[in-house]
């Protein structure tokens, strides 16, 4: 791995843009790299991070699995893009004829979850199903209602939770062990990262997106965030993209179907168009470059203690950090 990847690493902590991270990277040859930089807090007895350290992984959850299997599964016998949201989810209202690849495509808007918090999870998706969506599906704008959506057209379409479905398809087969909806259950707690520091204390080992966390607590996933993960893990399933294992779920990730199709502010400069990866707000990144043969992961906690005040921005310091790293990676 450059030397300037661990250059810029030390730089963003002494900047307190995170106080630790990991970064991964991967070739399609199968040789691989993981370093890991800072600790886990700002304390300053704070563990250090470890190349194995698990971190929560936010929306990459919307891509791994539940998109990911959404697209493994297309044109299978089970559903098609231009299947209804509705012929799964018939107790749905107001669905103006939204298909999975409107879901997929994020073209459909509805009401906001973390609105929802405070309610069980019966109640939220009570309240999503008599809602609906508020208009036609139109232009892509990113919210969480079509991948929680997304997350169950998957489990009714298949037959079986998210979890299990995710354990049996990918996290089994590419031996991604401490991969997990439910690391409290699983993993040692110690070598979690937090994520924040809320009213109620430290959060860590249960995930930091509000809604998800509702239905984590009953011990349901869900398909818009709550997994979580280490790098050797991710980079295990970003090698088996890189090696055509999922290739459904390559093409549709390059049509940007439940991916992010390539952007400057968090696959660089060099990245090009048929490059894909995601985002998480807790400061989670993959980027994948089939044509190069190459994929990397950052995971980070840059919300502790406290999300910063530029959390949504893409000029934020978590994007620059991406942006740099993904130009050292992704040399031409």
């Amino acid at each position: 791995m450059p030397s300037d990847v661990k250059a810029r690493a030390e730089k963003a902590i002494a900047e307190k843009v995170f106080p630790g991270c990991v970064v991964g990277v991967v070739k399609k040859s199968g040789e691989r790299e993981v370093r890991s930089f800072g600790n886990l807090t700002y304390d300053t007895d704070a563990p250090a991070v470890r190349e194995d350290t698990i971190y929560d992984l936010a929306s990459v959850t919307k891509s791994i699995p539940t998109a990911s299997l959404a697209l493994n599964f297309l044109n299978k016998e089970k559903f098609e893009l231009s299947d209804g949201v509705k012929k799964f989810i018939p107790e749905l209202q107001n669905d103006h004829g939204a298909t999975i690849e409107d879901l997929l495509m994020y073209r459909v808007r509805g009401v906001q979850m973390s609105t929802l918090k405070d309610k069980k999870p019966e109640e939220i998706s009570a309240y999503i199903f008599a809602h609906g969506f508020d208009a036609p599906p139109g232009k892509s704008e990113y919210t969480n209602l079509p991948g929680f959506l997304l997350g169950l057209v998957v489990e009714r379409a298949l037959g079986e939770s998210l979890d299990a479905l995710a354990q049996k398809y990918f996290f089994d087969p590419l031996k991604m062990s401490h991969t997990t909806f439910f690391p409290n259950v699983r993993l040692t707690k110690s070598n979690i990262s937090p994520t924040e520091v809320d009213v109620y204390g430290e959060v860590r080992g249960i995930v930091h997106d509000e809604s998800a966390r509702v239905f984590a607590k009953a011990g349901r996933a869900v398909g818009h965030a709550g997994l979580f993960s280490n790098a050797p893990d991710i980079l295990n399933i970003l090698e088996a993209l890189l090696q055509g294992k999922y290739p459904s779920v390559v093409e549709g990730a390059q049509r940007g179907l439940g991916w992010q199709r390539a952007e400057p502010w968090f696959a660089g400069s060099h990245a090009g168009a048929s490059v894909f990866g995601k985002t998480g707000f807790t400061g989670t990144s993959v980027v994948c470059d089939i044509e190069r043969g190459i994929a990397f992961v950052i995971l980070s906690n840059r919300t502790y203690p406290k999300r910063p005040p530029d959390a949504s921005s893409i000029h934020s310091a978590i994007n620059t950090f991406r942006t740099d790293i993904a130009d050292i990676l992704l040399v031409q």
